[in-house]
């Protein structure tokens, strides 16, 4: 059992797949919901303060080396458009417009990218990772609840 929830646990803190591929995978291995929604969580949250006190420093670092700069380029570059545009759309509810950005699973947003943004935008540190922390709890209900209802109904099929 120590093992699947150590999967849960790192599956969570892959970049691009987080919690939204970790709840899925507990649903799927019949897991207890709490313990893996609480681990899940854990594990997406764990990254969240080194990217966004280290995150942009590395990139920035990295930019320029022979072979990994052009991935860092575009990290920077998908961070940067992607905190523009959380900005321009949101104004004054910058840190709510974090929290959806972060809390609605879809491609290409999560606790890593959003992290980033709020990084390359200067945001407050303390506010950021509060608000992406209700983001993860928000992706992982709504996780939860896909993940149920696709799992229930593959279970009615047979």
């Amino acid at each position: 059992m120590f093992k699947k929830y150590l999967i849960v646990f790192l599956i969570s803190m892959v970049p691009l797949v987080e919690l939204r591929g970790a709840i899925p995978y507990a649903v799927g291995f019949d897991l207890p919901l709490v313990p893996s929604y609480i681990v899940a969580v854990i594990g997406n949250m764990l990254p969240v303060p080194f990217i966004f006190l280290f995150g942009r420093k590395i990139l920035e670092w990295g930019k320029d080396l022979r072979y990994v700069g052009g991935f860092f380029r575009w990290c920077l570059e998908k961070g940067e458009k992607a905190g523009a545009k959380l900005e321009s759309k949101a104004g004054r509810g910058l840190y709510v417009a974090l929290l959806l950005f972060v809390g609605i699973p879809l491609p290409g947003t999560g606790a890593w990218s959003g992290t980033l943004a709020a990084s390359l935008l200067n945001m407050d540190f303390k506010k950021s990772v509060l608000y992406v922390t209700l983001g993860v709890v928000l992706a992982g209900v709504i996780m939860l609840a896909a993940s149920l209802g696709v799992f229930g109904a593959i279970s009615f099929l047979k």
